[in-house]
């Protein structure tokens, strides 16, 4: 398929990335693209390409050697594999760009003066010397009630707005990187926020839903995560640790002054704030501290068609529909008394009418809430477990731990923003 010379920036975006013999290198995540204080036309850098490892990186634009509708093809597969940090001078075309305001002065489009457009797209075009520069700009009108906004594509010359100081005014949207966002795992996006300009990622997490957030903030490193939930207000804080998992929301808490923390717990719903509180009683080192209070319960009388329903929810962790926990009730934790679990295998090879009572394992020993984290790697390798119960004293299920809640706890604590492979701490 023929290359082409002149493309729109923003349908570069997951692209697949090939090298010469057609080995597929990752995908495009975004253009970097140059805009000088004077009035210079912009010249395209170079791509931010994520690497099927998750790694974005820089591709000089001058080790591309065709464009294509459906891949973009680099002279060599001998590429920096240093991750991205963006420079000074630098532009981000989806990350910063796209969704600007702008004005358009054009002749043949004099309806459009004096009016705030927004823009939706560059074109960029290669140039003999083989640059690429920014020629033209699709912008579109501010949609009215009822009508569909149009799209106009102007020469670079006739649009103000697009300057280092207009790129870092507030207000900007950023509708185009959530679109991207929409199909990403939460590790996938936090991994991209992570590398935006601080301007626009505090825009991206306030244009975030409460859930979604949640989600990804999990996957953030600990001050990154503490940077965030400082940058939202009480109440919005407040409404995000709700959505979080109760684990993850008290080792947020636990890295914070107290008094914050106590502020946050304050504002929370008690339904979702008491297991949190729970949580905090505990060394973040041991079962009591590493567990979740939310794992699959069910009492004696459940059916296993019940209990596969149960495990089949999209929200729960593989981890966790490994294994339920049965108990007297009250199922709520911390239960009624624990009588053992059910694996998920055992569930699939019965009837679906049997009830769990007749087929709970009573034989796997369950943690205690003071259980070291290295008592805990033992158990799990002991076991060839995913999942465990921890129970009280008196007999109560008050939890579970789940491998990577364990694996989160070997790790340094800034594994997630690291640089390089991460090394375990074997330390006993």
């Amino acid at each position: 398929m023929a290359s082409v010379n002149r493309v729109y920036a923003a349908r570069l975006a997951g692209l697949v990335v090939l090298g010469p013999d057609g080995e597929s290198l990752g995908r495009v995540r975004d253009v970097v693209i140059s805009i000088s204080i004077v009035r210079q036309q912009p010249r395209v850098l170079g791509l931010v390409v994520e690497l099927l490892t998750r790694r974005r990186i820089f591709v000089p634009i001058l080790r591309v050697t065709a464009i294509e509708p459906h891949a973009v093809t680099l002279t060599t597969a001998n590429v920096s594999l240093r991750r991205f940090v963006q420079r000074p001078g630098e532009v981000l075309v989806l990350g910063q760009v796209l969704d600007t305001r702008v004005q358009v002065n054009d002749p043949e489009y004099e309806q459009l003066a004096g009016i705030d457009l927004t823009v939706v797209d560059l074109a960029i075009e290669q140039i003999r010397s083989r640059d690429w520069l920014v020629t033209r700009v699709a912008v579109r009108s501010q949609r009215r009630l009822g009508r569909r906004s149009n799209v106009y594509v102007v020469d670079w010359q006739n649009v103000s707005g697009l300057t280092p100081s207009g790129l870092a005014m507030p207000g900007q949207g950023v509708a185009q990187l959530l679109h991207q966002f929409e199909d990403q795992r939460p590790i996938e996006v936090a991994n991209a926020i992570r590398e935006l300009p601080r301007k626009r990622r505090n825009e991206v997490v306030t244009a975030l839903d409460d859930e979604r957030l949640a989600d990804i903030l999990q996957e953030l490193s600990e001050d990154e995560q503490i940077d965030v939930l400082q940058s939202l207000d009480t109440e919005r804080a407040a409404d995000v640790l709700e959505a979080m998992d109760p684990d993850d929301a008290a080792d947020l808490l636990g890295v914070l002054n107290p008094t914050e923390a106590e502020v946050l717990l304050a504002r929370m719903d008690p339904e979702d704030s008491d297991p949190v509180r729970r949580l905090l009683q505990h060394s973040p080192d041991t079962a009591g501290g590493l567990m979740t209070s939310n794992p699959v319960v069910l009492a004696p009388d459940t059916t296993v068609a019940e209990a596969l329903a149960r495990v089949r929810d999209a929200d729960l962790s593989p981890a966790l529909a490994s294994l339920v926990f049965v108990v007297r009730p009250p199922t709520a934790t911390p239960t009624g008394r624990y009588l053992g679990c059910v694996h998920l295998q055992r569930l699939l090879r019965e009837p679906p009418a049997a009830l769990v009572s007749g087929i709970v394992d009573a034989d796997l020993p369950s943690l205690e809430p003071d259980m070291s984290l290295a008592a805990l790697t033992r158990y799990f390798a002991g076991y060839n477990l995913v999942c465990g119960p921890v129970v009280d004293e008196e007999g109560h299920l008050l939890g579970a731990v789940t491998v990577d809640d364990i694996l989160d706890h070997l790790l340094p604590h800034d594994w997630r923003a690291s640089e390089g492979e991460p090394e375990l701490d074997t330390a006993p």
